[in-house]
């Protein structure tokens, strides 16, 4: 017989700081996809919503938050490819 090893529930403060990147990794690959069509974007408030973010991350207990990191690393990507589709002429 084998056991499937089942994932303890996560808080609802993970929860939402896992929406919140969630979020905000759609917004930085609906930008990156703009910008390759040669479309205009504005990035304000892109700074503040990160900075929430990293609060929110910072604000989790213990080590509660270690299930987010591969998706801030996944967005952290994300932000990197805008970054180069924007630096090309």
């Amino acid at each position: 017989m084998t056991t499937t090893a089942i994932a303890p529930p996560q808080s609802f403060e993970v929860a939402a700081t896992m929406a919140a990147i969630e979020s905000l990794h759609g917004t930085v690959a609906m930008a990156r996809a703009l910008v390759m069509t040669g479309r205009e974007i504005d990035l304000q408030g892109l700074d503040q919503e990160a900075a929430r973010l990293c609060a929110a991350v910072a604000c989790l207990p213990g080590d509660s938050g270690e299930v987010l990191l591969g998706p801030l690393i996944g967005l952290a990507h994300q932000i990197e490819l805008l970054s180069s589709c924007m630096s090309q002429p």
